[in-house]
């Protein structure tokens, strides 16, 4: 799989585009990101040079276990040996953790678009895990708290959808080297991150219309 892949587009059925999910995220700061820049700067590394390695890590991990769902083989030439082994190991920490879960999905990484709310999304899984119907999201590099909302605002854009009402969320968050920890997050509560994407939904639009 190329490193740069083509940035997903969503439209409605007037053919207009909305936003993503991920770019109405886009607007709630997140102050770790300045401790984490400054810790890596204090480390001696280009933190620029450092987010763009270990988000290729994190872009081949997530394709490994997307391709194993989707019964695909992806093309590792543009990634480094490096790049490869430690995106191997989320991949390996993932089968680990799927054992005997009896997974079955319904639809994986499927674009969908609310014509309701107009914005659009493209969630990792939604399937049977454990015999509960599950929405699951795979990170790599830790779960931040957008990582809620974010999957709330999926678990909304499945449901306009025509999909099975998921019964809960799980977010993995799931290592690359052994500095890292495995991450299991389960919600079952959905209401405040819904709320949240809306309000930051409506904010985006009221962005567009302040000069």
């Amino acid at each position: 799989m190329p490193k740069t892949k083509s940035h997903q587009t969503y439209k409605n059925s007037s053919g207009e585009r909305v936003p993503g999910v991920t770019t109405i995220l886009g607007l709630l700061d997140k102050p770790a990101i300045h401790y984490w820049i400054a810790d890596i700067t204090k480390q001696g590394y280009d933190w620029t040079k450092y987010r763009d390695d270990k988000g290729d890590i994190g872009s081949l991990a997530h394709a490994m276990i997307m391709a194993e769902l989707k019964g695909e083989v992806i093309d590792t030439l543009e990634y480094s040996k490096v790049q490869i082994d430690q995106a191997e190991n989320c991949y390996l920490s993932w089968l680990e953790w799927r054992k005997g879960r009896g997974m079955k999905h319904i639809c994986i990484e499927t674009p969908l678009v609310s014509e309701r709310h107009q914005f659009g999304g493209t969630p990792d899984y939604l399937g049977w895990i454990d015999g509960l119907l599950v929405l699951g999201d795979y990170k790599t590099g830790g779960i931040w708290r957008e990582a809620y909302i974010q999957t709330c605002a999926y678990r909304e854009l499945l449901i306009e959808n025509g999909y099975e009402t998921p019964e809960k969320i799980i977010i993995l968050g799931i290592p690359r080297s052994e500095d890292e920890k495995f991450q299991e997050i389960l919600y079952t509560s959905f209401y405040a991150g819904w709320e949240a994407f809306l309000c930051l939904s409506r904010l985006n639009e009221l962005l567009k219309i302040i000069k």
